[in-house]
């Protein structure tokens, strides 16, 4: 798929788990394995057209219906025969909290960049055993620094919490979430300092950025107010 969107020079990237996967890279095993059911793409603006064009090349079968209403945010696809659904992302992932994840796209060849793609699993509130296993995954496979060399962007993390209350709400949660599920993750003990000192130089990175006004004006409310939409509310 990924091939034939190159060759057709439609740019989409994977999200979801098995961006994580490939952002490994084919010759390291991954800390952990797990089953990808499905495929979640991200594609810029202005490209619904040609990223549909592209699927039904493909053999997959559109939800009219669905991308008709929603195209210009979020597109469906089914391969039947193989029981599989592609979402397609256009501009931004919107679950919990809206993430812009087609901004940097081209950073990256497979996948969104790290930064993006570990902030799509840190802003999901019931953060399921899935997730979970592949915000540890991010962690222990690549390093924290301010660039894309390989790692993952804490500037660009801290960036988008620093814009967002709410996003910085939730991130916070999954991050004391993450400390409090390594220990019985399965890492042995030098894998889990590795990753729990990567997490909390990533948390120092964001709790040190400058909050945006309208963050700090949201902070004074904090959780009194629900901060999160459901996936169910967001679709």
């Amino acid at each position: 798929m990924l091939d034939a969107a190159r060759a057709a020079d439609v740019p989409v990237r994977l999200i979801g788990g098995l961006a994580v996967r490939l952002h490994i890279g084919p010759d390291a095993a991954p800390i952990f394995t797990r089953e990808y059911k499905d495929i979640d793409l991200a594609t810029p603006k202005g490209n619904s057209r040609p990223v549909s064009e592209l699927m039904l090349s493909l053999g997959y079968e559109a939800d009219r219906m669905f991308n008709a209403t929603n195209g210009h945010r979020r597109m469906l696809f089914y391969d039947t025969g193989n029981q599989r659904q592609v979402d397609v992302f256009v501009v931004s992932f919107e679950m919990c909290h809206e993430i812009p994840i087609t901004e940097r796209i081209r950073l990256a060849e497979h996948g969104i960049p790290l930064a993006e793609l570990l902030l799509t699993k840190l802003q999901i509130v019931e953060l399921n055993a899935k997730d979970q296993t592949d915000i540890l995954t991010m962690l222990f496979h690549h390093d924290v620094a301010d660039d894309d060399d390989g790692h993952i962007n804490v500037g660009r993390v801290a960036e988008l919490c620093a814009a967002d209350w709410g996003l910085w709400r939730t991130t916070k949660m999954n991050v004391e979430r993450t400390r409090a599920a390594a220990p019985a993750s399965g890492l042995d003990e030098p894998a889990r300092q590795l990753v729990l000192d990567r997490l909390e130089r990533l948390w120092q990175r964001v709790e040190d950025e400058p909050k945006s006004g309208k963050w700090k004006l949201r902070n004074r409310v904090g959780d009194k107010k629900r901060w999160y939409e459901l996936p169910e509310e967001a679709s």
